[in-house]
């Protein structure tokens, strides 16, 4: 039944007398009932059932509903009584508030007012630090793209991990560059247990068992035409050999110590493969962060540029996998079906064109959601911050906040340190 007209049902039983629009409303409250369990079924079997079309009830039920809450009102008015809590009466009391009574500014006015009004808040616990790794000893790189970003060695690395800790942030994400002379059509060094992203799990672990370590599984670093799978002969990314792939990597990770593994790749059924080959492999206190809206976005390019699939790509796109720029509603049902197939954590990715996303998901599920604030944001602020067009600190903050409050529970995101730092002399 109807939330509205079981109210009405609940207060037609109750011991007090009841006005007539109560009797009105409970002697229609059946034929509604009905119209909305039809409705629920098909609008076919609506009209075949009622002959009336869907469209009559909706309207009726809005019209009686208003002239119910306004009779209610004023019932409740005559006899002195306090109205029942299912009118919202806070509609109202905003509607008719004038200046002199309440002034929006006035707790605007000074810092401690807005800090104890303050909906959302920015801490380090919110940050996740991605990195990009590479082969050799005592290496950094610099990413062009990305300025301030470098790629960096293992034993580089675990100086950042060091700086992490210091800093407070709970989880570093490892992205591997993987040397051209490594990569493959069958992407097998994915799941090589001495890879570039397994001997890195392992020294950080190691070194830093407090340190969260997430893993990307994805086979884009990998193959030679920089796609997130396997290619048949006219280029289309297979789907269950690729997830068979996925699954090999996964396993390679947890084996290497790895916290968290985070299919970025968007194959249909991967996350249920892999839970279940991580519980059969008794890693069951591997979690699993799905990239479960992963759009097929612009933004990604000094991404490709740091981890070195760019040029693999060249002018090939990722539209048959990653999802439509356009959609929303789809990307519910994603991340319903990961969290069917046994995720722990969902992502939403870029990050600020799709806050909307990153609501809806927190709005609709209520799980631990996360988004990643993509290179492209991140090369976007600090052009614009070292061409003095915008104030770095805070710019950045404010996007970081942004996705607070938007209901993201954590962000991966390039300022992660530098974040860290303001936060702290803030404290």
């Amino acid at each position: 039944m109807h939330p509205f007209l079981l109210s009405a049902h609940q207060y037609h039983s109750a011991q007090r007398p009841a006005p007539l629009f109560c009797v009105l409303i409970c002697s229609i409250s059946e034929p509604l009932s009905r119209y909305w369990e039809l409705k629920s079924s098909s609008k076919s079997s609506l009209k075949q059932q009622t002959g009336i079309s869907e469209c009559f009830f909706p309207v009726l039920f809005l019209k009686i509903r208003g002239l119910t809450n306004v009779l209610a009102l004023a019932f409740h008015a005559c006899t002195e009584k306090a109205p029942p809590r299912r009118f919202n009466l806070s509609r109202l009391s905003i509607i008719n508030r004038t200046i002199s009574n309440t002034r929006m500014r006035r707790m605007r006015r000074d810092d401690f007012s807005r800090r104890l009004m303050r909906e959302s808040h920015l801490s380090t616990d919110d940050l996740i630090y991605p990195t990009f790794v590479i082969e050799g000893k005592g290496q950094r790189e610099k990413v062009a793209s990305m300025p301030g970003v470098e790629r960096v060695s293992i034993d580089e690395l675990l100086k950042e991990a060091e700086t992490l800790c210091d800093l407070g942030i709970p989880a570093v994400a490892l992205f591997p560059v993987t040397p051209q002379s490594a990569k493959s059509e069958d992407a097998s060094e994915a799941f090589n247990p001495e890879g570039l992203a397994q001997r890195a799990v392992k020294a950080l672990k190691q070194a830093f068992p407090q340190l969260g370590v997430i893993t990307d599984v994805a086979l884009d670093p990998f193959t030679t035409h920089g796609q997130d799978g396997l290619i048949d002969a006219n280029g289309y990314v297979l789907n269950d050999e690729t997830v068979d792939v996925l699954v090999k990597q996964a396993l390679s990770h947890a084996e290497a110590g790895a916290d968290v593994v985070a299919p970025s790749d968007m194959m249909d059924g991967r996350i249920g493969a892999i839970r279940n080959a991580l519980e059969n492999a008794k890693h069951i206190h591997t979690r699993i962060l799905a990239y479960s809206a992963k759009y097929a976005s612009n933004y990604y390019g000094p991404f490709r540029d740091a981890v070195g699939s760019a040029a693999n790509l060249g002018a090939g796109n990722k539209y048959t996998y990653q999802m439509d720029p356009a959609n929303s509603n789809e990307a519910l049902w994603e991340v319903g079906m990961d969290l069917q197939e046994g995720a722990d954590m969902v992502m939403v990715k870029p990050g600020m064109p799709y806050l909307d996303i990153v609501y809806r998901v927190k709005q609709q599920f209520g799980v631990p959601t996360y988004v990643y604030q993509v290179s492209g944001e991140y090369a976007m602020l600090m052009a614009a911050a070292q061409n003095g067009w915008l104030n770095e600190k805070a710019v950045v903050m404010e996007a970081l906040l942004s996705f607070k409050r938007a209901g993201a529970d954590g962000i991966l995101t390039y300022f992660a340190k530098t974040a860290a730092k303001w936060i702290k002399e803030q404290a």
